[in-house]
């Protein structure tokens, strides 16, 4: 066992009881890029997936908006409600944006969620998204089985929220919260149709002091384009909340309508079709990241690569040709 590892039954037996130590040491296994690394991690979820295991059991919210939103601050306000008010436990992944040079997170829990970040009941867990597309790290669908393994039964995932797409948050969580801001020109300028048609939940924020006219009319004016908007569930109209992270105000009601969606769904179909696709998502997603590995590594393609990418940068190549070329190169003469 290399230096700094445990052994998959003690990595396990940690996680399931609530060990926040060895929680922390599992996920730095399963974020981790080594090879060895990943095949221990493979074995350590297999393990917590069986059995009374409780991976799989947690409400699991996805959080997104863009910046100025108020993201960091309503999730600390919200799982202070959850921990405090409802005794939930919560845990909260806050996907960073990653720096290009060394991958590692820009922004740390240190400076973010200090108060939600002392309470026994709260763990929260900043990774970098290595520049995956929705902010969300390569393996956070792990980290997620693990918390739920570890006893939170809440799981908030807060994305980077900088323009890309949300595609993946939306395959990883129950229920898909964007939040709106107010007072920002015109609301309904600008609006990516893709994010609103993965929404379960619209909340305007800063809904307080001079802004909260002004949170008013833009909740009316987001209700009416939500009736544009194709529902992703029968059953389930997406609804337009305010919230004050400041004050308070709406956080409450904001969860009971989380609690309210799942109830919806559960009672149906809706909501073991929801994982079961999910599952299905994250097995293709998978198959390419490995599949991107051993291409990026193959003899052939290190080899034919700086010659293809000086002729594409040259314009004397297209990229769909020089790629054909590449992955021919990859496929060997059994695949041409």
């Amino acid at each position: 066992m290399a230096r700094g590892r445990l052994s998959v039954e003690a990595y396990a037996a940690g996680v399931q009881a609530g060990d926040r130590a060895v929680l922390a040491r599992a996920i730095t296994l399963v974020e981790s890029q080594r090879a060895d690394d990943q095949v221990l991690a493979r074995e350590l979820v297999a393990a917590l997936q069986t059995g009374d295991s409780r991976a799989g059991g947690a409400l699991r919210v996805g959080i997104t908006g863009s910046p100025g939103a108020g993201k960091s601050t309503l999730i600390e306000a919200l799982g202070l409600h959850l921990v405090r008010d409802l005794g939930r436990r919560v845990a909260v992944l806050a996907v960073d944006p990653s720096s290009v040079r060394s991958g590692g997170s820009i922004l740390g829990d240190k400076t973010r969620m200090q108060e939600l970040a002392r309470e026994p009941r709260a763990f929260i867990r900043p990774s970098p998204s290595l520049g995956e597309l929705g902010g969300v790290a390569r393996h956070t669908r792990e980290t997620v089985l693990l918390c739920e393994a570890a006893g939170f039964d809440v799981v908030l995932v807060e994305t980077v929220g900088v323009g890309q797409s949300e595609v993946m948050v939306a395959q990883l969580v129950d229920c898909f919260l964007v939040l709106m801001l107010a007072g920002a020109g015109d609301e309904l300028q600008g609006i990516k149709r893709g994010i609103l048609e993965l929404a379960d939940i619209l909340a305007i924020t800063k809904a307080d002091g001079d802004n909260l006219a002004a949170a008013e009319r833009a909740r009316a004016e987001y209700a009416l384009a939500m009736r544009l908007i194709r529902p992703k569930h029968a059953g389930w109209s997406v609804p337009v909340v305010t919230t004050s992270s400041v004050t308070g105000a709406g956080l409450a009601a904001l969860w009971q309508t989380v609690e309210r969606h799942r109830e919806a769904l559960q009672a149906g179909p809706a909501w073991q079709a929801q994982r079961e696709a999910q599952h299905v998502y994250w097995l293709w997603r998978a198959i390419e990241a490995e599949l991107m590995r051993r291409f990026a590594a193959d003899p052939e393609v290190l080899a034919r690569r700086p010659a293809l990418e000086a002729a594409v940068r040259a314009g004397r190549l297209s990229p769909d040709h020089a790629a054909a070329e590449l992955l021919a190169a990859f496929a060997g003469p059994a695949g041409r």
